[in-house]
């Protein structure tokens, strides 16, 4: 006999319907969260709230917030639904000012939160909350100097002819050959953050199956799950604590794990110092292993996460923005023989010899490189929480604690009234007239405020020292498989090519 009628099939239709209603009214429950604030808001759509698109990751999530800042046109925020959960995209250059900068301590932790079990993407700095944030960033500070990345140059180096050795190991003719830029650059970096992070050569280019590499892009495989995953870790925090989600994947975070614990074991017992991260995680270990930050230590995976987020955060900074920037100049050759001819010049004056101060000094790279992270942001957004109840100057709108704010960088970025005619790629917005006339908290790459991207000067030198490397002994042009237009992969919460490729003609060129 059935529970509620005399038939199963009914029972099953009256417990459905009932399990509808009550998964709608609680998804519901909040949408009129915005209105009873005099907010304008974005209409949502129960179950999905503004989110649909991007939870079954056919928009990226940076697509979304560009949208929400182009029809906030004219107000200073919008309102709007993640789920279920209400937040507030700010489009005003004040208010995102005093999120990032003046009120910093009232938005001093990120939204996304991976899972409490997950050492590795919860205690990374990226993610870390405050107070333990505050603590760790100010010990991690001393690495990214002037001083500690001169002498990290030179590790740099080798990486870079490892580089021109895999170039002319291609033997290109005059006819020019095709080649995943994406593919290059990756490796490229890969082996940049085995050595200055890990203390390893890892030497991806000559062996493209080395495991660090391997793992590597096991990281960055945006399937559905892997996309899933990572959106997860930045939209979904509740979704990553009841499945336990590992933002690094499991294979990759016991690979990085044990490489890390070794290089670790092997460079405290001989004493070696490479003016690396290591140093840095070492002396840390040995001088405050004992203490607790408010759950963080640092010792075990609290420190393994920064040698993790460290790969992570400059492999895809620097692979991805190298990759767009000879993608761009492929397509504008122009551009690409102004900046060769500055490349040269440099070289030309420095015995054919890169240094640390030869590449500060490019001012044409420097546009260049800036111009392609205006269109190629590696991270299309910002997210900070409320941390307590906040007041927005000028303002009747009261911030609840817990709040999720976000910032649309594409928004502001491709946004007409900063950058006239923004579809185009054109460097010269960077030039030192135009910076000097653009108002503050509009071009925003590596973010703003004390919790801005700490590696930031690392990840350009990385990009820089490849471009070089490779624009002034070839040349790149549109092959048969250039995407034109660029199209973006939607399951990848960073700014990356559809299916992870990016192909380019590289032809040798006559330097004289």
């Amino acid at each position: 006999m059935a529970f509620i009628t005399t038939y199963w099939g009914l029972d099953g239709m009256i417990a459905l319907t009932v399990l509808i209603i009550t998964a709608y009214l609680y998804t519901t429950r909040k949408f009129n969260y915005w209105k009873k604030r005099n907010v304008v808001e974005v209409s949502p759509m129960p179950f999905w709230g503004n989110f649909k698109e991007c939870a079954l990751l056919k928009i990226p999530a940076g697509f979304l917030m560009r949208d929400l800042y182009t029809q906030a046109k004219g107000i200073p925020y919008i309102g709007f639904y993640i789920i279920d959960e209400p937040c507030l995209l700010i489009r005003d250059r004040e208010m995102i000012k005093n999120v990032l900068v003046k009120d910093f301590s009232y938005f001093s932790d990120r939204n996304g939160s991976p899972s409490p079990n997950d050492r590795l993407g919860l205690s990374n700095l990226f993610f870390l909350k405050n107070p333990a944030w505050k603590i760790l960033r100010a010990k991690l500070t001393p690495i990214f100097t002037s001083g500690k990345l001169k002498k990290m140059f030179e590790l740099m180096i080798e990486c870079a002819k490892n580089l021109e050795t895999y170039l002319e190991s291609l033997k290109v003719n005059d006819a020019g050959k095709e080649i995943d830029m994406k593919d290059l650059s990756a490796k490229f970096t890969t082996d940049m953050i085995g050595s200055t992070a890990y203390g390893l050569n890892v030497n991806s280019l000559k062996n493209p199956n080395a495991e660090f590499r391997k793992y590597g892009k096991m990281i960055f495989d945006y399937g559905y799950v892997r996309g899933f995953e990572m959106l997860a870790s930045f939209f979904f925090p509740n979704i990553t604590r009841w499945a336990n989600i590992k933002m690094f994947g499991k294979d990759s975070s016991n690979f990085l794990r044990k490489v890390f614990w070794e290089t670790m074991n092997q460079r405290t017992e001989s004493g070696v110092k490479r003016n690396d991260l290591i140093d840095i995680l070492i002396d840390l270990k040995k001088n405050y292993g004992h203490q607790d930050i408010e759950g963080f230590r640092f010792d075990g995976d609290d420190l393994l996460a920064q040698a993790v987020v460290f790969f992570t955060g400059g492999y895809e900074t620097s692979s991805t923005t190298m990759a767009f920037t000879l993608y761009e100049l492929a397509l504008q050759p122009e551009i690409q023989d102004k900046l060769r001819k500055e490349i040269l010049d440099a070289l030309d004056k420095n015995d054919d010899t890169i240094t640390y101060d030869m590449i500060l000094s490019l001012p044409y790279l420097d546009m260049v490189v800036s111009e392609t992270l205006r269109m190629y942001p590696t991270l299309p957004f910002l997210d900070r929480m409320t941390t307590e109840t906040y007041k927005m100057p000028n303002s009747d709108l009261v911030l609840e604690k817990g709040t999720p704010i976000y910032i649309s960088m594409l928004g502001m970025h491709f946004d007409p009234e900063y950058f006239p005619d923004p579809d185009k790629f054109d460097p010269e917005r960077f030039n030192e007239e135009n910076k000097r006339n653009r108002p503050s908290c509009v071009y925003m790459p590596f973010g703003e405020g004390p919790r801005a991207c700490i590696g930031t000067r690392l990840g350009l030198l990385q990009t820089k020292l490849g471009l070089i490397k490779i624009l002034s002994k070839y040349e790149v042009t549109p092959s048969k498989r250039t995407l034109i237009p660029m199209i973006l992969n939607p399951k990848a919460p960073t700014t990356t090519p559809l299916n992870g490729g990016l192909y380019l003609n590289i032809r040798r060129i006559n330097a004289n």
